[in-house]
């Protein structure tokens, strides 16, 4: 079938929206026509010089929209039904009958490299050329996308469809570290790192979990602002000096008992450590530094430091548990998102690497 798409032909091109040819869903798979898709900091990875993301490629892995039509083999859901869709995983490994999929072994290659694991092109451009459109088993900068079974998450339909895409990965990856990986609980205290889509959605979480001390560092007053109104109890600008003894002052000069951070910054992955009480532990989410250098003497008191994908979540659990509490007015995700038209991708690119908008949403 003939979609349109936002498609990324190299690291440093701009988006151009074009006519492509999608393949029918195969055995697992399932159309989706697109309501709306999240822009998120894992897609500026094909901003990134090299081969990790195959070019040409259509981005976008947190989409929602409404199931077109289902492959063989395909149980659970239905032309018509209201879905979102979020990262993909084997099934039977060790870590995803143990409801770990974001720490599936085949996390990389099912939804990082864009190209399906057959090597069969889904989709072609109008000279026959194949683009790539297995994004995290979506790539949903699109009319329509192909996902599969393991993804695709079935949902309510009374919500706002076409805001519920960054219930896939962004806000699904800051609330489930809190509510689930960290395991925050009432009376707990949290320092949270970067008040983007994710720690702001962290900041919610722990507000749900009933943290009684709740610190968002960030370089954006605007967002600072935000996650005091979201709820945070103090809120530091990461520009000031000390931000570790500050939030140790916050937290009556121990420590707070978690730290979250969000932004891959090794100074402040440092800081977030460094900001713990003693058995305390850090969560890390953030994508890009090559490593981290870090005071053994922190970790020799108990510290720990804990890698989380994905919030440690089952997608298709956590999903309508998230929307659940949204309709309960207690996770009021829906502010952080700005939408676009999905050919304004561009604009949409700009203002959130600037730092203006918290979470665009591209509406096909």
């Amino acid at each position: 079938m003939q979609i349109n798409a936002a498609v990324l032909r190299a690291a440093d091109a701009p988006y151009t929206i074009e006519s492509l040819d999608l393949a029918d869903p195969g055995p697992g798979e399932v159309l989706v026509k697109i309501a709306g898709a999240g822009m998120c900091h894992t897609d500026m990875l094909g901003r990134v010089p090299g081969d990790l993301v195959a070019k040409p490629v259509v981005l976008g892995h947190e989409g929602s929209g409404v199931v077109e039509a289902v492959g063989p083999g395909v149980t659970g859901l239905a032309p018509g039904d209201h879905v979102v869709m979020s990262f993909d995983s084997c099934g039977t490994c060790d870590t995803c009958r143990t409801a770990r999929p974001g720490a599936c072994p085949q996390m990389m290659a099912l939804n990082m490299l864009a190209v399906p694991l057959d090597g069969v092109p889904r989709a072609t451009a109008g000279d026959g050329e194949a683009v790539h459109t297995r994004w995290f088993e979506q790539s949903s900068f699109a009319s329509h996308a192909l996902g599969t079974v393991r993804n695709v998450v079935p949902v309510t339909a009374d919500a706002p469809l076409e805001r519920l895409g960054p219930l896939g990965c962004g806000v699904q990856t800051g609330a489930g570290s809190v509510l689930i990986s960290l395991g925050v609980r009432a009376g707990d205290s949290i320092a949270i790192f970067g008040a983007g889509a994710v720690g702001l959605s962290a900041v919610m979480a722990a507000r749900v979990a009933g943290a009684t001390t709740i610190v968002a560092v960030d370089l954006h007053e605007s967002r600072l602002d935000l996650a005091r109104e979201l709820g945070a109890t103090h809120v530091l600008n990461g520009a000031d000096a000390d931000i570790a003894g500050q939030i140790r002052a916050i937290s009556g000069g121990e420590g707070v008992r978690y730290s979250f951070d969000t932004t891959a910054v090794p100074e402040v992955v440092s800081t977030a450590v460094a900001s713990l009480c003693t058995t305390g532990v850090c969560g890390l989410v953030g994508v890009g530094a090559a490593e981290y250098r870090l005071d053994a003497n922190l970790l020799l008191m108990g510290r720990t430091v804990k890698g989380i994908i994905e919030g440690d979540a089952v997608p298709h659990t956590f999903i309508p548990t998230l929307i659940e509490l949204w309709r309960q007015g207690r996770f009021p995700f829906d502010r952080l998102i700005t939408t676009y038209p999905l050919d304004q991708i561009n604009q949409a690119e700009g203002d959130t690497t600037s730092g203006k908008v918290v979470k665009p949403v591209l509406i096909p």
